[in-house]
């Protein structure tokens, strides 16, 4: 399992020092935890977390790989803010099944179960994670969510990561443009499998690139395709990949 810092941020101006910066509405923490992503100014994606209310703040559940990137970022944009980051002694665990008492539903879909913030490392509970994001879409922070990523090319909008109705964030501008004047002619996309291939192998399509493969699960695949050129069995090195369109 990837492993998550867990962050605590308080202070009176906490509310509003998301509101300016995140993809998703944080007044929706009044109705249970969130999804979201801080983007850079031309709207690529540069981290995605979780934020829970915890008492008078919140709680931001990142990965780790991206924590120590994350808190410079918001350092930066603090600048006279009332708000404290401090690091805690959290841990993420996360299972299938009914919700416990301290946790809650996965917000990008029930299907990738709940999540609780525990004094107490987890014990693996042999769930296989990956095959659920494969199947539910689900991009992962440092394979399909990578720096060149355009968030509304892999699911957030479906996976309740983005408001369009919040007002203004870092890259809103290019996100909103996207939504609403640009029709997506490449994203994330499911395939079907036939071989192995390394994750980041290119996708081709006769001589011409057409993706790149990423995380494979029992036959089937994420990837990043052009939908244009996706019109038939492609090769991934030694594996031969199907674009799955949605139904």
């Amino acid at each position: 399992m990837t492993q998550r810092r867990i962050l605590r941020l308080t202070g009176d101006d906490t509310l509003d020092f998301l509101q300016g910066l995140i993809t998703n509405d944080v007044k929706k923490l009044s109705q249970g935890p969130i999804y979201a992503a801080i983007l850079t100014p031309q709207g690529k994606f540069f981290a995605d977390f979780f934020v829970a209310k915890d008492g008078d703040g919140v709680l931001l559940d990142v990965a780790d790989s991206l924590a120590d990137m994350l808190l410079q970022r918001l350092n930066m944009y603090k600048l006279r803010a009332s708000v404290e980051i401090a690091a805690t002694d959290l841990h993420l665990h996360r299972g299938l099944g009914p919700v416990p008492e301290d946790g809650y539903a996965d917000p990008r879909t029930d299907a990738m179960g709940w999540r609780a913030y525990r004094v107490d490392p987890q014990i693996d509970n042999n769930v296989n994670w990956d095959a659920l994001r494969v199947t539910h879409m689900i991009p992962k922070t440092g394979i399909e969510l990578t720096p060149d990523t355009f968030i509304l090319e892999v699911g957030f909008e479906r996976l309740n990561g983005v408001d369009f109705r919040k007002g203004c964030y870092v890259g809103q501008e290019v996100t909103a443009r996207m939504k609403h004047k640009t029709e997506l002619r490449k994203g994330l996309a499911q395939v079907s499998i036939a071989g192995d291939a390394p994750i980041g192998t290119e996708i081709m399509a006769a001589d011409k690139p057409a993706g790149t493969l990423f995380t494979q699960s029992g036959g089937l695949a994420l990837a990043y395709l052009r939908f244009d050129r996706a019109t038939g069995p492609m090769r991934a090195g030694d594996a031969v990949v199907t674009w799955i369109p949605p139904a």
